[in-house]
């Protein structure tokens, strides 16, 4: 899989930014849905056009913000979800 140039720079900053915000535990953390993607192992056209909109999942938090807010989804809530679907034996 090559990469464009914007792809890769896109990839590098992301990196660098989250080498710079401070970790928060699961427990407490609100993912947006490039976090929850990651998570998922999932790209996040995959995660809002396939995933988000299942009735089971996780309904988003929209803080007040002037327009639209993004979506934010309780990181324990997404794990939460993920471990219901374990296969059974």
């Amino acid at each position: 899989m090559n990469m464009s140039d914007s792809e890769m720079v896109e990839r590098l900053v992301a990196a660098i930014e989250k080498l710079q915000r401070p970790a928060l535990p699961v427990a407490v953390d609100l993912w947006d849905t490039s976090l929850v993607a990651a998570y998922l192992k999932r790209s996040p056209d995959n995660v809002r056009k396939e995933i988000i909109p299942l009735p089971s999942f996780p309904k988003p938090i929209r803080l007040p913000v002037a327009g639209r807010a993004q979506a934010l989804y309780r990181a324990r809530d997404v794990v939460a979800w993920a471990e219901s679907h374990q296969q059974k034996k």
